[in-house]
């Protein structure tokens, strides 16, 4: 494989189009959104409109035929300018159309992908319960088979795009029944917003993101077709396992995007701001935090696209997307502190974009997979 990661023209083209959409849209009206903790949907109406959210999708179902490089290039630069915008998409794509892309039936597919990859349908990812966190497989909520119907019942935490007036399903992991061994059988079946007994919570009162959507589920006696089941039975926990692998590459390039507008909002500040009668940009001390940032965002760079790369050729890629994921995200924090820094006490006033890039950070750390979980994927894929 090249390890040539420079642009095709039509991904430069994709990237120029993206930015100017992310600095002449998204940039002037999203710290309103974010301030009042609002989802932006005009703005992601127009995402969906510019076919942002069928980049990787084929066009027999809507899509733009592109894949995971062309969707990394589309949230990375989203992220430079807002991280709420950019995990929308993320989310709306990697966790909510690709389960059914992926293992739905080609009705399911004819059924969501088009209206999914327009925008038009937001669909989210189920897993994560409140006594469970990184230990995807203890899943509680349970599913029984009943004549022709699932009946769910059980709760999920922390699931994005699930509460908001475009969302159309929620892809939930249940119990569906037991092994031999006693160990449970996890099955991802499809739930529509609006089914009787799906109930969605409250916007969480969040630290950052707080212009995206973020709610917990509940579900009690939810009765839905069999026909809704997302692949083989008791295949659900492989299932997500390969949904997460491949959305650490998408939350690296968000991250990195993160960390290069740090870069940028910086470089800015440190040229207009004088002190003691000069840029600060002209102290070293300032020069050698920049050069810094820079090398960790062009290094995170490159690193998700070689795992998106890989992805993209078929070729293994679990461990490097491991090792994007926990890079990108940990020097998206170091990036955030550092601009609030240079930025000094303006860096701390929610008007300048490195406030919001500092509280929108962390979650990366957490989110699709600690950076302890890499840690012990890289571990295992290393044959420790």
């Amino acid at each position: 494989m090249s390890l040539d990661h420079r642009l095709s023209p039509e991904l430069e083209e994709l990237r120029r189009t993206v930015e100017a959409f992310a600095h002449d849209v998204v940039a002037p009206k999203i710290g309103e959104f974010y301030e009042h903790h609002e989802f932006p949907y005009e703005i992601v109406r127009e995402m969906g409109r510019m076919g942002l959210f069928g980049l990787p999708f084929p066009e027999e179902y809507g899509g733009m035929g592109g894949d995971y490089l062309a969707l990394g290039i589309a949230l990375e630069e989203l992220a430079r300018v807002d991280s709420s915008v950019a995990i929308t998409l993320e989310a709306g794509v990697s966790l909510g159309a690709m389960p059914v892309f992926h293992f739905g039936t080609e009705e399911q597919k004819r059924e969501w992908l088009p209206r999914m990859c327009t925008g038009e349908v937001l669909g989210a990812f189920g897993l994560t319960e409140p006594d469970g966190g990184s230990d995807a497989g203890a899943t509680r909520t349970t599913a029984v088979r009943d004549g022709d119907e699932w009946v769910i019942n059980g709760s999920k935490c922390f699931i994005t795009n699930s509460g908001t007036d475009i969302t159309g399903l929620v892809t939930v992991t249940a119990v569906t029944g037991r092994k031999d061994d006693g160990k449970p059988l996890i099955s991802s079946i499809i739930v529509p917003s609006g089914t009787p007994g799906f109930t969605v919570g409250a916007p969480y009162s969040k630290v950052g993101w707080n212009a995206s959507d973020t709610r917990e589920l509940s579900f009690s006696d939810v009765r839905v077709p069999v026909g809704n089941l997302l692949g083989t039975e008791g295949r659900g926990y492989a299932q997500f396992l390969r949904i997460l692998d491949e959305g650490r590459i998408a939350i690296a390039a968000l991250a990195t995007g993160l960390a290069q507008g740090c870069v940028d909002e910086s470089l800015k500040y440190a040229k207009d701001r004088h002190a003691f009668g000069k840029p600060i940009g002209a102290n070293q001390a300032i020069q050698f935090k920049l050069a810094d940032m820079e090398l960790r965002a062009h290094t995170s760079r490159l690193a998700w696209r070689d795992a998106a790369s890989r992805l993209v050729h078929g070729e293994p890629f679990k461990k490097e997307a491991a090792l994007a994921k926990l890079y990108s995200s940990e020097i998206a924090v170091d990036n955030a502190r550092e601009a609030t820094q240079i930025h000094g006490g303006y860096g701390f006033m929610n008007e300048y974009p490195v406030a919001r890039m500092w509280r929108d950070s962390k979650i990366l750390e957490i989110g699709e997979g600690t950076s302890e979980v890499q840690r012990l994927l890289i571990a295992r894929e290393l044959g420790l």
